[in-house]
């Protein structure tokens, strides 16, 4: 098991296969997108098995595959499948914005995916094309039926925007209501493409609840995991669950178990820190199995104690908020 400097477990790794998106969100990117990196400058498929061989052998047990969007990179599956055969990995997940994963899920459920995180900021077709500037609502709405249909684990991640879809809270929640689905409403964070920190507390944790609350007076508290990042609710009756996520207010951080890997190849002990390491360029100087462990062990050894410390140190350098969630992984 691999611990960090504060003694918190590390199993969890959430590994960036693209910056590219097919979706223009306002929250994530600009309208003229962002400048992708040319493919070269990408990890190559090779350099993600071999880390996450790596890693798996160090205590990572738990892969989630991000992007952008994971399917707007060619060779998807067979990559999948090759990750699954790694000794060690216990569960790879997916997040995905459903636009290009409709027909892919049986198979998805056949080689062994876990479960599908699918982003869904509203039910409403007109405000689903005002959000991420593309008609692509009934494309999604296909891929979410295809996953209750193959009884794939599924979570729907909202992120929740003043002023844009505060009327699209309800209806998610009762989403659950005849689905076994977990609806979790996430807390809108500065990753936005500008180069300035947007994040919000407009509509923070306590917000979100108490909106779910004056209308679901009965939702009650369910047991969070050891290293949930979601505050998780139960309404009676309701098939699914409904959680919270305080992405802005950083209200898990005491409990983090994981780390990430952008599409470049920069290693990130904190979401909000601008890269510990560039472990391509490690890989490509000819670094081996035993410096990359090095490198890696150094960087948990050294991790802030939470994004509002990772925060001011980029500050301090000059370096505030502001990247899109596509360069960083969502």
């Amino acid at each position: 098991m691999l611990y960090d400097n504060h003694g918190r477990p590390i199993n969890y790794l959430r590994l960036a296969v693209t910056d590219r998106c097919n979706l223009r969100c306002f929250y994530c990117m600009p309208a003229k997108g962002i400048d992708y990196l040319p493919r070269k400058e990408l990890l190559t498929y090779e350099e993600m098995e071999r880390t996450v061989r790596l890693m798996a052998g160090l205590g990572i047990n738990k892969v989630r595959i991000t992007g952008g969007e994971p399917f707007l990179r060619k060779g998807m599956m067979d990559f999948l499948e090759r990750l699954l055969q790694i000794d060690g990995l216990e569960k790879l997940n997916i997040t995905t914005n459903g636009t290009l994963t409709a027909g892919l899920v049986p198979k998805l459920k056949a080689i062994g995916i876990n479960s599908v995180n699918l982003s869904l900021d509203s039910l409403d077709a007109q405000r689903f094309f005002e959000i991420t500037r593309r008609d692509s609502f009934g494309t999604v709405m296909q891929t979410f039926h295809e996953l209750l249909d193959n009884d794939m684990p599924t979570k729907i991640n909202c992120v929740v925007m003043n002023g844009r879809n505060i009327g699209d809270i309800i209806p998610l929640v009762e989403l659950a209501k005849g689905h076994p689905v977990g609806v979790r409403f996430i807390e809108e964070m500065p990753f936005n493409g500008s180069g300035e920190n947007s994040g919000s507390t407009a509509w923070a944790y306590p917000q979100i609840l108490q909106h779910i609350q004056s209308y679901f007076p009965e939702i009650q508290k369910l047991e969070d995991g050891p290293s949930s990042t979601s505050f998780n609710y139960k309404i009676p009756g309701f098939k699914g669950t409904i959680g919270i996520i305080a992405a802005y207010s950083r209200l898990f951080c005491g409990t983090c178990n994981r780390i990430r890997l952008t599409p470049q190849g920069m290693l990130k002990t904190c979401l909000y820190d601008d890269g510990v390491f560039n472990l391509k360029n490690l890989i490509r100087e000819g670094g081996t199995d035993g410096h990359l462990k090095t490198a890696l062990l150094e960087a948990l050894g050294n991790r802030a104690k939470d994004g509002f410390e990772t925060e001011r140190k980029r500050n301090s350098f000059g370096l505030p908020l502001g990247e899109s969630m596509a360069t960083i992984g969502g």
